[in-house]
């Protein structure tokens, strides 16, 4: 009897062992598709940013900062799309995937027409500004839903850092238009698009939510630094309209959205 009793109590104990790592995994799987997706989002905007700047330079480096933009956004869709976290379906998924091939493939061409003929076909910009915008939201509506349907509760500091990386990316796209082509207002992006004021406001939010609570000293460092670095161009995106130093605004907002994304990865460890 005794023996049948220890025997029994092993299978439960067993059978509870394995319910537990199979919750787990799938909730790792579920955080895995959602930082794939934001990593989407926050690549997609990094490439259009540098493809304003190629209008200006036309230098190969800024060529292989759009080229490195796309890959990675590429590499997150492809393990979106391999993904057995079964928070998107698959059609969800594609549909995604096809707002992406239509960004590519304006972006293939808008940067033949600077290496061909010097200057951008303005209708084909404005038609990716457009299409990025499109896919983005898009990216951001799935996000939302995989996060509701994967049924795990995430730290709002660290969606808040999520979010904010990808507010600044943005942001710095939409800046970058404005510096770099002198006829910016007619492909800086859908009539739908928040001016940057009103972004920058919400930036402003966003990263109170991350700085604010309990910080060990290496997150304190980096959350000191970025907001430090914020308040440096605060008001160039504030006053957006007026005279400012371009490059400075995207040199200090690739530095926040760097800090982001390492609070970002500090903020998983500690979930």
């Amino acid at each position: 009897m005794t023996t049948t009793r220890l025997r029994t109590h092993s299978l439960v104990s067993a059978l509870l062992l394995l319910i537990l790592t199979s919750m787990s995994a799938r909730a790792q799987d579920a955080d895995d598709f959602l930082s794939q997706l934001h990593s989407f989002r926050v690549s997609n905007y990094i490439s259009l940013d540098a493809y304003y700047r190629f209008i200006g330079s036309g230098t190969t480096n800024t060529l292989n900062e759009i080229v490195a933009g796309i890959n990675s956004a590429n590499d997150a869709m492809n393990l979106l799309t391999k993904s057995t976290s079964g928070v998107l379906t698959t059609e969800q998924i594609e549909a995604l995937n096809k707002e992406f091939d239509k960004f590519k493939a304006l972006m293939r061409d808008n940067i033949n027409d600077v290496r061909n003929t010097g200057y951008p076909d303005l209708r084909l910009v404005s038609d990716m500004a457009n299409q990025a915008l499109t896919m983005n939201d898009s990216a951001t509506e799935l996000y939302q839903i995989a996060q509701e349907n994967s049924q795990t509760e995430t730290s709002p500091r660290l969606e808040a850092a999520r979010m904010g990386a990808v507010k600044i990316a943005q942001m710095m796209a939409k800046y970058s238009v404005r510096t770099n082509s002198s006829v910016a207002q007619t492909f800086q992006g859908s009539s739908t698009e928040a001016p940057l004021d009103e972004q920058a406001r919400v930036f402003d939010q966003l990263l109170a939510i991350v700085v604010k609570g309990k910080n060990d000293d290496e997150l304190d460092v980096i959350l000191n630094d970025a907001a430090a670095k914020w308040q440096f161009i605060r008001g160039s995106y504030i006053n957006y309209n007026e005279n400012n130093v371009g490059f400075v605004i995207d040199r200090y907002s690739k530095r926040i959205l760097e800090s982001l994304t390492t609070v970002i990865g500090l903020l998983q460890q500690k979930a």
